[in-house]
Order: structure tokens, then sequence, then C-alpha cells
């Protein structure tokens, strides 16, 4: 019986500043663009404004990708283009400096910050600060066994809340939010289906690698056999975690969650990100209020995840890499937005006008009135 009571998030989290949303609104109206004439910018900078509490808004000065890890026994039936246990080298890779999320972050001046959840791999071979969290060493075969006890799943999700209270006291003002897994996809792909009611055929995407018609067979047979297991505990979010999801995905929900106490923004990776984020949703339903789904990975899961959240990505690249270089592609956007926000001045008023033109003609006279 788990001791974590989820029902507190509801009452623990509030909506962004609604009051602040106006306000920042009026301003934009009083600048000099008019409003609308930037797009999706200017609600980008409101929604910013009401995040922060704050007119003019403050710029984004220290963002943070976070990235959480795990191995999935699921991805031992050839669901993946990579090899079952090998998310522990994708991890090298990016503290190395290596993976695409590395150079964007290098490129951008974001520091990234991997936490192991469930790594299959010995945590001698990372880093001290990498390792510390990890609950166990991969997550179990969700088609055939849970992926975690509850004991696990609780101890991952408050990981990701202690991670998330690291981040906030830390001066982090927002968070680039991804995973680096093996088999994440087919979990997130069981989650979406379980909490949307549909199919496994309508959430079975072909990952980052693009995987072929045979392993999406494989992919979609083991999210159908999973789903007959989600169902009957999809009243208990943790209880999903610990059948069908992993200690990745645990700890992403419940980082999620303490964001969104914390007041902290943050911006959704691909399919995972946002399958935790449903689960999440159903947890505390004023969450997705701070958070920003970045990308369209062209994934039908996150698809589907996105749309039950209202949440419209900002970009459509087609980036299905994962490790949140997608939606490390969305932080410019957003910090342009803050920018514009506060920066562009204020239209003038008709007295101004008048006098600026009455300064041009001599003091009010026309050219006509001088001989």
């Amino acid at each position: 019986m788990s001791s974590l009571n989820l029902d507190d998030f509801t009452d623990l989290i509030e909506r962004p500043d609604g009051g602040v949303r106006r306000d920042a609104e009026a301003r934009r109206e009083r600048q000099i663009v008019p409003p609308g004439s930037l797009g999706r910018l200017d609600d980008l900078g409101e929604w910013l404004a009401a995040a922060q509490s704050a007119v003019p808004v403050r710029p984004v000065e220290r963002p943070r990708v976070v990235l959480f890890a795990g191995d999935h026994g699921v991805a031992e039936l050839d669901v993946s283009a990579r090899p079952a246990g090998s998310a522990g080298e994708l991890v090298r890779e990016v503290l190395e400096g290596g993976r695409p999320v590395s150079v964007l972050a290098r490129r951008l001046g974001v520091p990234v910050r991997v936490v192991d959840m469930a790594l299959d791999c010995a945590p001698e071979s990372l880093p001290d600060e990498v390792v510390r969290h990890r609950v166990r060493r991969g997550s179990g075969r969700i088609d055939i066994e849970d992926a975690l006890t509850l004991e696990e799943a609780e101890a991952a999700f408050r990981a990701g809340v202690a991670v998330a209270d690291e981040e906030a006291d830390s001066g982090t003002d927002l968070v680039v939010l991804g995973d680096v897994s093996v088999g994440g996809t087919t979990a997130a792909g069981v989650l979406v289906a379980a909490l949307c009611g549909t199919d496994a055929s309508v959430v079975t995407g072909r990952g980052g690698l693009a995987i072929d018609d045979l392993a999406w067979m494989r992919k979609c047979a083991a999210i159908r056999d999973a789903l007959r297991r989600a169902r009957p505990v999809l009243g208990d979010q943790l209880q999903l975690l610990a059948t069908v999801g992993g200690a990745d995905l645990a700890a992403i929900t419940g980082f999620l969650l303490q964001s969104a106490v914390r007041k902290m923004p943050v911006i959704l990776d691909g399919v995972v990100v946002a399958a935790c984020a449903l689960v999440a949703q159903r947890i505390a339903f004023r969450a997705p209020d701070w958070w920003l789904a970045a990308h369209s990975s062209g994934e039908p899961g996150q698809a589907k995840a996105l749309d039950r959240m209202a949440l419209e990505p900002l970009l459509d690249q087609g980036v299905k890499v994962g490790e949140g270089a997608g939606a490390l592609l969305a932080l410019p956007l957003v910090q342009a937005a803050a920018a514009l926000a506060a920066e562009l001045p204020d239209k003038p008023e008709p007295e101004e006008i008048q006098k600026a033109e009455e300064s041009e003609t001599g003091d009010g006279f026309e050219e006509s009135d001088i001989t």
C-alpha cells in the first residue's frame, strides 16, 4: 500500500495568474506593433508573464535541460531499433557532448542534467550525480509483468518530485524536459492508449530510428498485450505507472506535477514526456497550464496525448530523436517571445503625435502662413 497521496497535487497546483495575464494582454495592446501581428509569440509572452506573475515579463535566463533515463524490458521483443539495455550508451554520449541535444544545448548555452532511474548498466560506469536517484536496473517487461513494484513506482515518483524541487531551489526558471530510453515509446504508447481509450494500432509509432514493418507489428502486439494489463488499474495512476510505465516515466510524472506546484514552466519534448503529462493531468487537472508542447514528433501517441490535453505544438520539424532535442529547438522561440513582450515600445499617444507634428511644422504654423 502506497503512502503517497496523489490527490494532494490537485489542491497544491494553482493556475498561472489570470490577472497578470490580463495585464500582459493590456500591455500588448499598447505596444507599437498591433496585437496578433506576431502570431503565437503574443500568446507565449502572455503565458510566460502569467507563469512568472510579472509584467513586463522577465527574460528566461536560467533554463535547463532535464533528461530522465531508463531501460525497458519490453525492448527484449525487438520493438526498438536499438538493442535492449543500451540506453546507458546513449547517456554516456549525451554526457560526452556527442548527441543532438548536447550540440544544441552547447550552442544555446543551456546546461544538461541527466537523471538515471532504471538504466541497465553498472552504476559505477556513470557519474554519481547521474545515478544517485536510480530505483532499479531496468524496468520489467510490461506485456507479461509489471514494470515496477508499487514501492519502486513510489520511489521513482518521489525522485522526480525531488529533482523538480532541486531545480526550482537552484533558480532554474524554465525546464526543457525529455527522456533517454530504449523501449520507452512502447510504454508511452500503452499509457496513452489506456488513458484515451484507444486501440494499440492508433498509438503505435516507429520510434526515433524508424523501425521496419515487422518491428512495428511486434511493438503493436506488445502494446496490445500490455494494454490488457493496464485497463484494470486505470483508476490508480501510481499503480498504472507501476504496471505498464517504468521508473523513468514515474519520475517524469512526479517531476511535471511538482514543477507545477513550484510554478516552474516546462517545455515538453516527445511521446514519452507527453504520455507522462497525460498521467499527470489525470492526477491534477490544472497542471497542463504550466506546460508548453514544443514540437510534433510525428509519433501518433504524442499527437493523441497532446490533443487530449489541448496543447498545440510550437514546431513541426519531424524531430524524432528524443532526448529533449526537439523541445530545445523551441526554447529560442520562448525567449524571443519574452524579449518582444518586455522590450517593444508603446505606441505614442495622440497628444504626443500632435506635438511631434507641430514641432516639425514650426510650433503649429503651416508653411503657407509664413510670408
